[in-house]
């Protein structure tokens, strides 16, 4: 997917949701264990329910990979149905995979041509050569983790490198990185402050920002702080939305959640 469509779904929609897809057979309604696939069953309820909401979905690939070849197979099913039924809303592979090159190649290849993804996150310590096999593939992007939203975080992250802090230093050095354009990051919703220097660095670059919600970020804080004249942000919502109910009508409130986050980012949009 180019840069231009996606930024001309978030117009058409008034929204920046992407909805994490983070599904665990422990979590989900119970009537649905007895479908034949019960994660695809619930991802395919969730998607009916939230797509008019929501401009991207993010599969977290460990919540598939635990339940062995089954999980994939979910996995599988949810992007075919995705890319059949809504081919234009934009999808994130939560693998963070990263690796020597030739390695990195494979997963390029398994995530963007296997399983047709528009995007996947990768980790950065390994450097240039990890990163750019997949910035090789024509309109697919990469998200690199820049500032995550996890509490170990500040165990490296922000430490000082060199003069500056760690992910500043990412964030630097990868826009050295052939097929540049085509990064994304991850920045937490939780280090909402540090948008404005993050900013002066990737002015224009699309940021995938978790943790608003179940993880306590403010989606005023993030646009405040973070916003573009082309919106530039892909704020995930994960479990406030997916697990909004666990009774049957687990659909219906998902949406009316997603609605909500909506109608909030709405307001956002307009201030622009």
């Amino acid at each position: 997917m180019k840069i231009e469509d996606l930024i001309s779904q978030i117009r058409q929609k008034k929204s920046f949701l992407c909805v994490g897809l983070d599904t665990d057979l422990d979590k989900i309604p119970k009537h649905l264990l007895k479908e034949e696939d019960p994660i695809f069953a619930f991802n395919k309820a969730i998607i009916d329910a939230t797509h008019p909401y929501c401009v991207a979905y993010k599969p977290n690939i460990a919540f598939y990979e635990a339940y062995g070849l089954d999980g994939w197979k979910s996995l599988e099913r949810t992007m075919a149905y995705l890319n059949e039924k809504h081919p234009e809303i934009f999808t994130i592979a939560d693998a963070k995979r990263g690796d020597i090159g030739n390695t990195s190649t494979r997963y390029a290849k398994a995530f963007f041509e296997t399983m047709n993804f528009d995007s996947i996150t990768i980790a950065p310590y390994m450097g240039k050569d990890s990163v750019e096999p997949f910035l090789e593939f024509k309109d697919r992007h990469t998200i690199l983790l820049a500032l995550t939203s996890n509490q170990g975080a500040f165990d490296f992250q922000t430490k000082n490198v060199g003069g500056q802090e760690l992910y500043k230093e990412v964030l630097s050095v990868s826009k050295t990185y052939n097929g540049s354009d085509r990064l994304m990051y991850v920045v937490g919703a939780t280090k909402a402050d540090y948008l404005l220097d993050i900013r002066k660095i990737v002015p224009e670059s699309f940021l995938l920002v978790p943790g608003v919600g179940a993880q306590g970020g403010s989606l005023q804080e993030v646009c405040k702080y973070g916003i573009t004249k082309n919106v530039g942000l892909l704020v995930n919502s994960s479990r406030g939305i997916i697990y909004a109910s666990a009774e049957v009508d687990f659909a219906k409130s998902a949406g009316k959640k997603a609605q909500q986050i909506q109608r909030e980012m709405e307001m956002e949009l307009a201030k622009l």
